[in-house]
């Protein structure tokens, strides 16, 4: 997982989370916005995660 891409996605993901807000969408399509968001910020965490293990990896085998 690239974390660039996941941070761009999110950041539209929360960018449709307010559009929608600001106009008037209704609470179950907020909610399905929500939750792609926090899905998005899942994976977020586990590719950071990945990579940090990797990291720490190379420096404990090197």
């Amino acid at each position: 997982m690239d974390i660039q891409t996941l941070t761009v996605w999110i950041r539209g993901r929360y960018a449709a989370l307010k559009a929608a807000k600001d106009a008037g969408q209704t609470s179950t399509e907020l909610a399905v916005i929500a939750g792609a968001l926090l899905v998005g910020a899942g994976l977020l965490v586990l590719a950071i995660r990945t990579k940090l293990l990797e990291k720490i990896g190379i420096i404990n085998g090197g």
